[in-house]
């Protein structure tokens, strides 16, 4: 039983006082999400960002955890995540505010954002995507999680990429965000020089590249994928080492920035595997 006031309701369990229940929209709280959820800035002033659903709630790195929020049917069905939490009740409606998603699973969590420096991205080894104002969620959501099973060290994105924090890009990276270092860098030119410095060979998706099965990524490699509808610049184009395309029958031109971004860092990785081209 519960009973309302106020715009919150009293929640009990086995006729046991647990928790005040938001009802209402006009909660602080709920504003504080609603502008983290619609916002980029509000999320780069808070250092702060909304992570949905069970299964990418058990993703996050327990320090990183900042405030869960979940509805009283959700926590009834899984007390056991909650045993040393301490979540805020919201209720279904006010759930369905929050959510960015048609049918939201009962839990939302404020996650701590996590800052890396393009520096701690160079190694021997590095396996880099340099991705140029990507502007779709899903591809940059679905590159982080394929670049996490292909084995790349990082991710530097040019400033007018999309936000990594969108929560359509949270729900695609599918917890691949807590894993994958990124950086985002102000001057693309910066991040030239980065590679060269620590001697990362760079090659650019062009149509006029060579067949990219026939180069060598086993040492350090920086593949640039560029924006959806108008591919790379022409500054960065020539700023790479080479120019590399992916061949393909019919009248088709390009491929989709993922699936691109997907196949040449699994070629990567198979010649990493096998130990030479």
């Amino acid at each position: 039983m519960a009973f309302s006031a106020k715009g919150v309701m009293l929640s009990f369990f086995s006729k046991k006082l647990v928790k005040i229940m938001i009802t209402t929209n006009q909660n602080k709280q709920v504003k504080r999400i609603l502008k983290l959820k619609k916002s980029a800035r509000e999320r780069r002033k808070e250092k702060l960002f909304i992570v949905e659903g069970i299964r990418m709630f058990e993703e996050i790195p327990e320090d990183r955890l900042y405030k869960t929020y979940v509805t009283e049917e959700f926590l009834e069905a899984h007390r056991e995540l909650f045993q040393k939490k301490n979540p805020e009740l919201v209720s279904s409606q006010i759930m369905k505010e929050l959510s960015d998603t048609m049918t939201p699973q009962g839990v939302l969590a404020l996650v701590k954002i996590r800052e890396f420096h393009m520096e701690q991205l160079a190694r021997n080894d590095a396996l880099l995507l340099v991705l140029e104002n990507l502007q779709d969620p899903g591809n940059l959501g679905t590159i982080l999680r394929t670049g996490e099973g292909a084995g790349v060290t990082g991710i530097i994105m040019s400033r007018d990429t999309v936000d990594i924090y969108n929560p359509k890009v949270i729900r695609s990276t599918m917890g691949s965000i807590f894993r994958v270092p990124f950086v985002y860098a102000d001057d693309m030119n910066e991040v030239i020089r980065f590679l060269k410095k620590n001697q990362i060979t760079t090659y650019a998706a062009h149509l006029d590249g060579t067949n990219y099965t026939k180069e060598d990524y086993n040492k350090g490699t920086a593949f640039f994928i560029g924006n959806e509808g108008n591919g790379l610049s022409r500054e960065l184009t020539r700023a790479a080492d080479h120019m590399i395309r992916i061949p393909m029958n019919g009248k088709v031109e390009s491929l989709n920035a993922a699936m691109a971004a997907g196949l040449l860092m699994y070629e990567a990785r198979r010649q990493r595997e096998k130990g030479g081209k």
